[in-house]
């Protein structure tokens, strides 16, 4: 995938997404932001194959914003705090950002 810009609009904060890493393995995607560094920033871009509803949780995160989008197109974003079992959103995505955030 082409390093792309997103900008997102949420809880009146505005974030452009330039800078990110591009997670498409399997392990890529199990370790997402868990156990990262308070320090850590950098976005994480989760790309599926395939469309699909697929679950998140936040054990050993940090809060960070969830961007759920579809060929590109924002279809959900949510504050994601620490220790939640499983966190999805109501339609299908193909591609997931999580932006570490300090709100």
């Amino acid at each position: 995938m082409k390093n792309k810009t997103f900008k997102i609009n949420f809880n009146g904060k505005k974030f452009v997404v330039k800078n990110y890493a591009v997670c498409k393995s399997f392990f890529s995607r199990a370790r997402g932001l868990m156990f990262r560094s308070a320090n850590y920033k950098k976005p994480l871009l989760f790309v599926f194959k395939k469309a699909g509803k697929y679950p998140i949780h936040s054990f050993f995160c940090r809060k960070f914003v969830a961007v759920w989008m579809l060929k590109g197109k924002i279809i959900e974003i949510k504050l994601v705090k620490p220790w939640k079992f499983s966190v999805t959103p109501k339609e299908k995505f193909n591609l997931l950002l999580e932006i570490p955030v300090k709100i």
